[in-house]
């Protein structure tokens, strides 16, 4: 049975279930390493021609996070087999799946399949809400089944992936959540934010320069302490209302 991890940036977690279903379908027990975590030194973490990485990012306006291509960029490819990933909120990816591949190529890894895949919006959760869903996973139980024939054949070509060179301009979403009342500096915000932009002392305190709205702090309060602007989050919800009205459908390249 061939060696298969999960390398994942996952700020709050639909990313991670994409990357999750397609390395259990390949291989039961995938090793796991976790982009997000801002204390590991990933230097260290090196694979092997042998071994296959389902390499998962979400798309921030039509990229990949930079604390994502940082941290990749670190990891010793050695020809290793990669399934890139790149999950997005049912708008669009635009350059993400065509920067990640350049990305995990000039660390070492050998590109074999790309999928784009659909799950809830993080900012604005009421587009693609509770996706992925039955008919997603569906999708991805198919793709896996594909990718594994290739990868047992051998087969190494590649088909264009959709994206330009040079890549579109990285947005500044610039949402910057703010606590409430109900904080009791617990601290879980600032330990497990990836970028480290939380003030551990004060959780009242970001800094707004390293602060990459990735919306973590909000997703794991245990106390929904931690908000966006409702004028601000109205203003996003209006914005997207058009691009995100209609269904859009995992994809694959093979």
């Amino acid at each position: 049975m061939m060696n298969v991890y999960e390398i994942y940036f996952s700020p709050t977690g639909g990313t991670r279930k994409v990357a999750a279903f397609l390395a259990q379908e390949m291989n039961t027990e995938p090793g796991q390493i976790d982009l997000s975590d801002n204390r590991t030194d990933f230097h260290g973490i090196a694979l092997t021609s042998e071994d296959v990485a389902v390499i998962a990012v979400p798309s921030y306006s039509g990229r990949v996070p930079v604390p994502a291509v940082e941290r990749i960029m670190q990891i010793r490819g050695n020809g290793a087999k990669a399934i890139l990933v790149c999950v997005y909120g049912n708008r669009a990816y635009e350059d993400t799946l065509i920067e990640l591949q350049d990305c995990v190529q000039q660390t070492g890894f050998s590109v074999v399949a790309a999928v784009a895949a659909v799950a809830e919006h993080s900012i604005a959760r009421r587009y693609a809400a509770n996706r992925p869903d039955q008919e997603d996973y569906r999708q991805l139980k198919e793709f896996a089944g594909k990718i594994l024939d290739k990868l047992n054949h051998g087969d190494t070509a590649m088909s264009v992936i959709p994206g330009n060179r040079p890549y579109r301009k990285a947005g500044n979403v610039g949402l910057i959540p703010g606590i409430t009342k109900q904080c009791t500096k617990c601290g879980l915000c600032a330990s497990k934010c990836p970028v480290g932009a939380i003030n551990k002392e004060n959780p009242a305190q970001v800094n707004k320069k390293v602060c990459i709205s990735c919306m973590r702090c909000v997703a794991i309060c245990p106390h929904h302490a931690r908000k966006i602007n409702g004028f601000l989050l109205f203003i996003v919800n209006r914005m997207l209302k058009k691009v995100c009205a209609a269904r859009k459908e995992c994809e694959l390249y093979l």
